[in-house]
């Protein structure tokens, strides 16, 4: 069975279940367009402020499934094109997605489940999780914007060496190089992003989705049209009831109340 999509509310957070437990959360077109359903609700849902993406069964997700890649290596070239185009607007949706995303990821993040977690805003992962671009492996190159990710994440030499040499990478390896914002315990992974999930919550949703296109826009803008961007952001956020609440909780000396 193909890996499907579980989903649960718990306060303001969307949690995300990639599950597939026997094949370790492989990649299937019924979980990434699950996936696009969920993120475009959670988009149009004001009582959804935060979602947490894991996998099911202790694993994170462990990429392409190989029994379906050789299926479709035997088919004509336009079935993998298929595969590839839906998994690519997952990718899209996570990152075009105006809430904060989180990957919480316990055991393997490999192939395109590395690009998965890559994809999300912040990576919260278990002591013992372990990351690998395993294209190479199988004399593949990368897919769902893996090498994107790595080349804008990380100095060219490591970007390449992460992804030729296909090694496992760990939790503590990637949070050093600034690619996992927190470590846990294993089996906490879940626990440590609905933590940092609830802080989001409590902070101005628009000021959150406005900060991510900033970032998601830097790196194809010049300093010039970004300080326009920013510019017009802050006049937005400014002008905005939360703006308004949030100065006037700090002269009041209380916590603010943003909706």
């Amino acid at each position: 069975m193909p890996s499907e999509l579980q989903t649960e509310r718990v306060g303001g957070t969307l949690v995300l279940t990639m599950s597939d437990p026997a094949t370790r959360n492989t990649l299937s077109e019924q979980l990434f367009a699950a996936g696009i359903e969920a993120l475009n609700v959670a988009e149009s849902d004001a009582s959804v402020r935060c979602l947490v993406l894991q996998g099911d069964g202790g694993h994170f997700c462990a990429g392409g499934n190989i029994a379906g890649l050789r299926e479709r290596r035997a088919a004509d070239p336009s079935v993998q094109m298929q595969m590839l185009e839906r998994f690519h607007e997952f990718i899209e949706a996570l990152r075009a997605c105006p809430k904060p995303v989180i990957a919480a990821v316990e055991g393997a993040a490999a192939g395109g489940g590395f690009s998965i977690a890559l994809a999300c805003d912040l990576i919260v992962a278990a002591e013992d999780a372990r990351f690998m671009m395993s294209h190479a492996r199988l004399g593949l190159t990368p897919d769902g914007g893996g090498s994107w990710h790595l080349a804008q994440l990380l100095p060219r030499p490591l970007a390449l060496q992460a992804i030729w040499l296909a090694e496992p990478l760990s939790a503590r390896q990637l949070e050093a190089h600034g690619l996992v914002a927190q470590v846990t315990d294993s089996g906490r992974a879940l626990a440590g992003a609905r933590a940092l999930a609830e802080q989001l919550a409590a902070m101005a949703p628009n000021a959150l989705a406005a900060a991510k296109d900033l970032v998601n826009q830097a790196p194809r803008d010049t300093l010039v049209k970004h300080l326009t961007l920013e510019r017009d952001q802050m006049l937005q956020t400014l002008f905005h009831p939360n703006g308004g609440e949030g100065l006037q909780a700090f002269v009041e000396k209380r916590a603010p109340r943003f909706r």
